[in-house]
């Protein structure tokens, strides 16, 4: 038989503001435990929520930039659980009326080897505030409860259930996290919890129009594991239907040691939450002068600038893509063209994608921290374009700059000094060359003029090893084929 996989994803994305949603406790990682905790966020008799200004306004920031839906009054609502790290005894989010209704997420993915593009429909964002933490090691077998986390303002964005591969639940997910980042309502640092990934699967015969029963996949936060925990869970459903078992609906963690996602409870419903609105809590409502103030602070968007990239720059979609896959680098690269010029705005995404990333890559190096800056990177580009060196010597150039971590904007032209690495260019000297070479290789001039034109390239290779790699070789090429034809 053969299966379709059907996926979809709820991100939960923790706000970039000073404090928590509902109080005024600082929301620093790695405080010492129950330090960051007030009679609010303990949930003490007699205290009172008030909502954080800053976390609405980086919802409505989102909410923009997917297109979606600013709601203008949405409803607080208590979700009703017991957890040992939940002080109340029910979290305080929303259910059926989300501050963001509805938007699009298109994101570029790889499909049998070439480059794909998909847009993934929302059903919202709806902000709520994040539970504490059961810390179970080093307790001499007991738990213990850190509730410094608890309050912290999340704003937990749905996706619909339209990705049908793992490829493309992780495509979304780093696309997901580039925006949130981009438009600064998130730090995105997943070692710290602040972009959390929960992958709802299910599998369902090909043709079939019924979801099957889904599996949710929590508190993914890495997208190495988000990858391997769906093929495993696709295996696995696919598995137990085919020997006549049934998919029982269940929220399941990813063992990365034992690479398998494990069972944790039976996945409850809504109605088992018993939502009711928060009587503590008015309703939000936010004007159309609000959304527009937040409008007009907006950053470009990553759509916005990879339509410019195509058009101004005259960049291929796929280099466009790449370089507005961050905003970062997308900052980067416009420094190094305005610097190095428009006409060097391709050689500079060339570079980008090619010697920069790999560099990075292998060093472990983020692009905030490369030792060699835009203006440096500029320099050396335009010395390519003017013929002072080649594209080769360029590279050890290259090399040469990201170890010596100078500040120096000229470092290019101090490096291609110390290393003699300019190319002849002057005409007299190369026509010298080109003239030795051709008298030396009578055979492969004999080859050239009987119509084999590959024939020439053995006399540039000759001409280079002459100039020991120095001599331009445009201009080599040119001279050769300007006296081969006299």
């Amino acid at each position: 038989m053969q299966w379709e996989v059907v996926i979809g994803l709820e991100n939960h994305v923790q706000l970039t503001t000073q404090s928590k949603i509902f109080s005024g406790s600082a929301i620093r990682f790695g405080a010492e435990p129950n330090t960051q905790a007030s009679p609010v966020d303990l949930a003490l008799p007699g205290v009172l929520p008030v909502l954080n200004r800053g976390a609405v306004e980086r919802a409505i920031r989102f909410g923009l930039a997917v297109g979606g839906t600013i709601a203008p009054e949405s409803v607080f609502a208590r979700k009703n659980y017991f957890y040992p790290d939940l002080p109340k005894g029910y979290q305080i989010s929303q259910f059926a009326d989300p501050v963001v209704q509805g938007g699009t997420l298109s994101f570029a993915y790889e499909k049998d080897g070439k480059l794909e593009m998909k847009t993934v429909n929302l059903t919202r964002a709806h902000l709520e505030e994040d539970a504490g933490k059961s810390l179970h090691e080093d307790y001499a077998g007991m738990s213990g409860i850190d509730l410094n986390r608890a309050g912290t303002p999340l704003l937990e964005i749905v996706s619909e259930p339209e990705m049908r591969s793992a490829a493309e639940a992780v495509a979304y997910a780093k696309a997901m996290h580039s925006l949130v980042m981009w438009l600064g309502v998130c730090d995105g640092n997943m070692q710290e919890g602040s972009f959390r990934c929960d992958v709802n699967v299910s599998v369902r015969p090909v043709g079939q129009h019924e979801f099957g029963t889904r599996c949710e996949i929590k508190n993914l936060n890495s997208f190495r594991f988000m990858e391997e925990a769906i093929h495993y869970e696709v295996r696995r459903q696919i598995e137990l239907i085919e020997d006549g078992g049934k998919v029982i609906q269940a929220t399941r963690l990813w063992d990365p040691d034992r690479k398998e996602t494990r069972s944790m409870r039976t996945k409850e419903d809504a109605q088992d939450y018993r939502y009711f609105p928060d009587p503590d809590l008015p309703p939000l409502a936010i004007g159309q002068d609000w959304i527009d103030r937040v409008k007009a602070e907006m950053p470009e968007l990553p759509g916005a600038m990879r339509a410019r990239f195509t058009g101004e720059y005259g960049l291929p979609e796929y280099d466009s893509l790449v370089l507005t896959s961050s905003q970062t680098m997308a900052t980067y690269y416009e420094a190094v063209v305005a610097t190095a010029g428009k006409e060097n705005a391709k050689s500079a995404a060339n570079w980008m994608m090619g010697d920069v990333s790999s560099t990075l890559n292998r060093e472990g190096v983020e692009l905030q921290a490369s030792p060699v800056s835009a203006a440096q990177l500029a320099l050396l580009l335009k010395r390519i374009a003017d013929g002072t060196i080649s594209n080769k010597a360029a590279k050890e150039v290259f090399a040469a700059m990201w170890d010596a971590k100078s500040d120096d904007e000229g470092l290019a032209d101090t490096v291609i000094d110390q290393k003699g690495l300019k190319q002849i260019s002057d005409t007299g000297a190369l026509e010298a060359i080109v003239d030795d070479v051709l008298a030396a290789n009578a055979k492969s001039v004999e080859q050239y003029r009987a119509g084999k034109e590959a024939a020439i390239n053995a006399l540039i290779g000759q001409a280079m090893k002459a100039s020991k790699g120095k001599a331009n070789p445009a201009q080599v090429t040119e001279l050769l084929k300007k006296k081969l034809a006299s």
